[in-house]
């Protein structure tokens, strides 16, 4: 286990590995409407973007985490940006030919090297440090995730849906052989940028390799400062807070990633032209932006990691329902504002799940990635949701609530339960008593 002054190097290097992959996944929400453009999609086919770069997590979780068993935390950050550079180099000849099946392939393989990176990661940060401040290091992290996607969706966004509402005139008007010329040209948009993030992931899987990051001791968990032994049960599923904190992070990713990636084609099934909807997600990040900076400030200080999630869900109850219940942009601004919440859930679901799991530190964090398969799933429901809710697309949103639901009972009692048995659900729900482990 580290002190406070000697994580702060390995920190700042794996900030540096945050604001890359913020760079590339948070550019889903842009890349949903430019290949829906240039591939001709529907909102069911373009949602598919999200389903490829996440449905990785499910599959690659456990074998990303017998690979760290091997290579260790250090040399799996490096494997796992390695992965990262061939998927985004597959960008540059399916942009050639069009091809969507090839993009998608280059969205799982990127996802794959992701899943690893962040099986690496997370874990890493979650022990690294006293267990009851995890929030507070990922809200860090968070920073330069959500710095990273502002700035991808800003500055790509503007390149790839630049005119996108021109091209989408001149397309409809023109002959068939004219109207593939238009698309051929639109989707050579995306070469350049991603010949630079390939070199971009590269370039950092040298920097952590030849870097001296520490490896840790999964034996010993830090509680208020004071490193102690950690008493193993006999397997993963005797921890009910990990398996309860799998579901919670499966419903919670979609409500993160929704108003994100789906806002887009939410506006425009609002008749919102791309020109303007096109910011939207940048406004969903900087909303999650100061979740990440309420997270930093106030937990654990003023907030335990279950209260500030407890907040969180009922703050997206609250604006889900004002999504829902009102028009044109109030209901987009609702979606938005959800982003300052779901800011909160990565780091205290981690906080809360990866307590005291010593020798299934890696395969507990591997669960937890399993869980992000929500975000493959959820959100192409949503959007197949606002093709069938033409006349009144909010219907979508109703979607969240329950997944908000799931995260307020996980955050109220789930993460208390210390066994599966009747007496302990029992005095999770209706004991006030606190768990005894730390928050």
């Amino acid at each position: 286990m580290q002190n406070k002054k000697s994580y702060i190097f390995p920190l700042t290097i794996i900030a540096m590995i945050f604001f890359v992959f913020g760079f590339i996944i948070w550019l889903n929400g842009i890349l949903i409407p430019y290949f829906k453009i240039c591939l001709e999609l529907n909102n069911f086919q373009a949602s598919l973007v999200v389903f490829a770069a996440y449905i990785a997590y499910f599959f690659m979780a456990l074998p990303s985490a017998w690979i760290l068993k091997y290579t260790g935390y250090k040399k799996g950050m490096v494997l796992g940006l390695s992965v990262m550079a061939f998927g985004t180099l597959l960008f540059i000849p399916a942009a050639y030919t069009r091809t969507y099946g090839m993009f998608l392939s280059g969205l799982f393989i990127t996802g794959t090297g992701l899943t690893l990176l962040q099986a690496a990661v997370n874990p890493y940060v979650a022990i690294i440090g006293p267990i009851e401040s995890t929030a507070q290091r990922v809200g860090f992290l968070g920073l330069a995730n959500k710095i990273a996607g502002i700035f991808s969706i800003t500055v790509l966004g503007s390149v790839f849906l630049l005119n996108a509402d021109d091209v989408i005139a001149r397309a409809g008007i023109a002959d068939i052989a004219e109207k593939a010329k238009i698309l051929d040209l639109y989707a050579l948009k995306i070469v350049v940028p991603y010949i630079m993030i390939t070199l971009v992931l590269l370039s950092m899987a040298a920097i952590i390799f030849f870097s001296n990051m520490p490896e840790i001791d999964e034996s010993k968990v830090e509680v208020e400062g004071i490193s102690t032994d950690i008493k193993h049960r006999s397997g993963v599923f005797k921890y009910p807070w990990l398996i309860l904190g799998v579901v919670a992070m499966f419903f919670s990713i979609s409500c993160e990633i929704i108003p994100v990636d789906g806002v887009i084609i939410y506006s425009r099934s609002l008749g919102i032209s791309i020109e303007e909807a096109r910011h939207f997600p940048t406004y969903t990040l900087i909303a999650m932006l100061m979740g990440y900076l309420a997270t930093i400030f106030f937990i654990p200080k003023y907030f335990s990691q279950n209260r500030a999630l407890q907040f969180s869900s009922i703050w997206g109850i609250l604006l889900s329902a004002g999504s829902f219940l009102g028009d044109g942009m109030v209901s987009i601004y609702c979606l938005i504002l959800t982003g300052f919440g779901t800011a909160m859930f990565w780091g205290t679901i981690w906080g809360l799940s990866m307590r005291e799991l010593g020798k299934y530190t890696k395969i507990g964090g591997a669960m937890l990635l399993m869980g992000i398969i929500g975000g493959a799933i959820l959100p192409v429901i949503f959007g197949r949701l606002i093709d069938v809710n033409s006349h009144y697309p909010q219907n979508a949103v109703l979607i969240l609530i329950p997944f908000y639901l799931v995260l307020l009972a996980y955050s109220s009692w789930g993460y208390r339960l210390e066994d599966w048995s009747f007496q302990s659900i029992k005095r999770a729900v209706f004991s006030n008593r606190k768990s005894p482990t730390p928050d």
